[in-house]
C-alpha cells in the first residue's frame, strides 16, 4: 500500500526550512528509510533511545484515538470487504470522515485535546483555513 500510494517518492520533494528532510514515523515493519522512522529495538537501549520511543508512543497511541473514533462514527470505513481500493474513492470516504470528525473535536473536544490539555479551534477557524 505504501508503495502504491507513492507517498514516500512525494515526501522526498519537500523538505524542512534547515533543508533536513521530512520523516514520518512508521511501524517497524516498513523498515527505516531516509523519510521513515521507527522505534528502537535493540536489546539494550540507551537513554535517550528509551526516551524517544516513550515519547513517540505517547504521540502514535493519540493518533489511534483519531483512527478508532473515524471507525467508531463511520463503520462503513472499517468494513474491509465492502471497501474495494483502486474501485471506489476509499481515499476521499475517509477525507469526509476526517474533516467531519476534526469539526465535531471542534465542537466537543476529543480524547487527545484532553490528553494533551489543548484549547478547542472554533469550528469557524477550522472550516475558514486554507
Amino acid at each position: 500500500m505504501l508503495r502504491v500510494s507513492g507517498l514516500s517518492a512525494k515526501q522526498c520533494q519537500f523538505v524542512q526550512p534547515n533543508g533536513e528532510a521530512y520523516v514520518i514515523y512508521g511501524d517497524p515493519a516498513y523498515g527505516i528509510t531516509q523519510n521513515i522512522i521507527a522505534p528502537f529495538r535493540q536489546a539494550h537501549l540507551t537513554d535517550d533511545e528509551q526516551e524517544f520511543n516513550t515519547r513517540i508512543s505517547k504521540v502514535q497511541t493519540c493518533v489511534e484515538w483519531g483512527f478508532s473514533k473515524i471507525c467508531q462514527n463511520f463503520a462503513y470505513l472499517d468494513f474491509k470487504k465492502n471497501l474495494k481500493i483502486l474501485l471506489q474513492p476509499v481515499g476521499k470516504y475517509y477525507l469526509v470522515a476526517c474533516i467531519l470528525i476534526n469539526g465535531h473535536a471542534c465542537l466537543y473536544g476529543s480524547q487527545t485535546t484532553t490528553y494533551f490539555s489543548l484549547e478547542l479551534t472554533s469550528l469557524e477557524t477550522y472550516l475558514s483555513n486554507p
